[in-house]
Parts: structure tokens; C-alpha cells; sequence
């Protein structure tokens, strides 16, 4: 009885260590429906906040990927409102960055004590120890997101400096990097496509991207940042994500997204996880561009050392 209870054992073991094998650093989040995985902006569900990071008034906010959604290195993305006068106080990360994202309206923006006036819809980089806060200094409330990555796997940190930068002076030119989300500057220079395929036009594809920051901004495992454009009626070319997971998220219009063999729908404010080891494309089923932020985040630190060398495709 014992040697037959023992090999039931090493054969469950057997086949768990193959389920690893034939799908490595893939979270069991990931293996959910797509449609599932597929996360809509709810403003319903933010919390409420006051003096986050010692900041001034009060903010809301939800997560909407969580950590690991597309590989170890990912912490989050986080989605809310900020309103006038309120804001994020300053504040280091010694073993995470993060991308401050507004989608409309205006803040001020602080990044190693330097404060600009940034309009959106616009992103910000906020490189791993490096202090940042951000006051909106509109009248209306600011729809906001904030993604990070780590350095090492699964760990985060902050250290809070009790500033809240309200009044803070104004540099005219910022000293930070900062990027705007306009349409216009997306030009048909390539487009992202499958690893090993011949290089897809975007005549052939209906697809535009503009890289909005590098791998070499970054200090994590943060690989690159995309901004999208997928016309009316096309599908954008599959991409493999043989070493960077990416997180997808629809600015304007809808259509599907294909993950692997699942399809399911999308819309403006959806976020969409695509994990390390799968496939994905879009369709833009709509009558407007089908316009999206890609975050990218290499498998490891070794992983993203290689694709800044170009020695890996991202």
C-alpha cells in the first residue's frame, strides 16, 4: 500500500513539473478565460484616499492589474480621480518606478524636486530613486493611472518626504521626462510584429505605433512604452511575447483582442493582460482608430539587459 501511495506521489510530481515546463513563469491568474482577465474602468469601485504620500486633499483610486498580471517584474496599474487641488506627495522608490499617466486636464509634476506644468493627455516617467509627486493644478478633476515595475521580483517600497508641493515654483521647460499621447505624432515607420516574420508596413497592416520611452529610460525590468493606432476594419499583427509581458490599455475606440486562440471584446478604458509565453493581436471593429498604451515588462533583469543590447526582440 505504501509503494503504491508513493507512486501516485511522484506521479502527481511528474506532471505538475511538466505543467511548469510547458508553460514557465506563467501566473495561474493568467490562465483564466480572456474574458475575464479583461478589466473595465469602474469608477464605481475606487477608494478613497486622503494625503497619499503626505499629499494634499483627496484622491480615488482602483487596481486594475495586479501583481505578476504580465510577468514577476509587474506591480501594478492602478486607475483613478484626483480633483482640483489634490495630488500625490512627494516621495521616493528605491526598488520600483513608475509612469504617471493624466488623460486629460493639467498637473504639475515633480521629479527630484523640479516642478513643471504638464497638460494631458501626457505621460511621465518617474525612474527608480529617483522623488516624484504630482498637484493637480486644473479645476476639473484629473483622470490619472500609474503603472510600476520592480527591480527584483514581487518586492515594492516607498519613503515619504511630507511635501506636498502645493505652490511649489515652476520650471518652464520641464528637467523630467515627460511625453505627450497625441495622435499626430504616431507616424507610419514600422509596426510591431511576430518574432522571425518579415517586418510588417503599416500599409499592409493598418497599424501605427510611436515608442513613447526605450528600454534604456528604465532602470527595472521595465522594457519599453508604445502608443498605438489601429485603423478602422484592421487587425494589428500578432505579436509574440517571447520575453516581455505587456499590458494593453484602450484609450479610444473598440474592437477585439485575440490572446492566443480566445478572442473577446474591448473598449475605451479597458485594461488587457498579456502574459510571457502568449500571443496577441487586436481588431478594430469600430468606425474611429482603436488607440492604445502598451507597457512592457521583460521577463527578468538579465532579459531586459539583452534587449537593450539587441541581442533579444522585444
Amino acid at each position: 500500500m505504501r509503494r503504491h501511495s508513493l507512486a501516485i506521489v511522484k506521479m502527481t510530481l511528474a506532471a505538475l513539473a511538466l505543467a511548469v515546463a510547458i508553460a514557465p513563469g506563467r501566473p495561474l491568474a493568467q490562465q483564466a478565460p480572456l474574458a475575464s482577465r479583461i478589466v473595465a474602468t469602474d469608477s464605481s469601485a475606487y477608494r478613497p484616499l486622503v494625503a497619499v504620500h503626505a499629499g494634499a486633499g483627496n484622491m480615488a483610486f482602483a487596481g486594475l492589474l495586479n501583481r505578476g498580471a504580465i510577468g514577476p517584474h509587474f506591480n501594478f496599474l492602478h486607475r483613478g480621480e484626483i480633483p482640483a487641488g489634490s495630488g500625490i506627495g512627494h516621495h521616493f522608490h528605491n526598488t520600483v518606478e513608475e509612469m504617471f499617466v493624466i488623460l486629460d486636464g493639467e498637473a504639475q509634476f515633480t521629479v527630484n524636486g523640479r516642478t513643471s506644468r504638464i497638460q494631458g493627455p501626457a505621460a511621465v516617467v518617474c525612474r527608480m530613486g529617483e522623488s516624484h509627486a504630482i498637484v493637480n493644478s486644473g479645476t476639473e478633476t484629473l483622470q490619472w493611472m500609474n503603472f510600476q515595475a520592480a527591480s527584483v521580483a514581487g518586492v515594492s517600497d516607498n519613503f515619504d518626504l511630507g511635501d506636498d508641493r502645493v505652490g511649489a515654483a515652476l520650471d518652464a521647460v520641464p528637467t523630467f521626462m515627460s511625453v505627450q499621447l497625441d495622435r499626430a505624432l504616431i507616424r507610419p515607420a514600422g509596426a510591431r510584429g511576430r518574432r522571425g516574420a518579415p517586418p510588417p508596413t503599416p500599409a499592409s497592416t493598418g497599424t501605427i505605433s510611436r515608442r513613447l520611452f526605450a528600454p534604456t529610460v528604465f532602470r527595472s525590468a521595465w522594457a519599453y512604452v508604445d502608443h498605438v493606432l489601429v485603423a478602422p476594419g484592421a487587425t494589428s499583427p500578432e505579436v509574440a511575447h517571447e520575453s516581455v509581458g505587456e499590458a494593453y490599455y484602450v484609450l479610444a475606440g473598440s474592437g477585439t483582442v485575440k490572446v492566443g486562440a480566445e478572442t473577446a471584446p474591448v473598449a475605451r478604458w479597458n485594461a488587457i493582460p498579456v502574459s510571457l509565453g502568449e500571443t496577441s493581436s487586436f481588431t478594430n471593429t469600430g468606425t474611429e482608430p482603436l488607440e492604445l498604451l502598451v507597457v512592457a515588462v521583460a521577463r527578468d533583469m538579465e532579459t531586459k539587459t539583452a534587449v537593450m543590447r539587441g541581442a533579444v526582440r522585444p
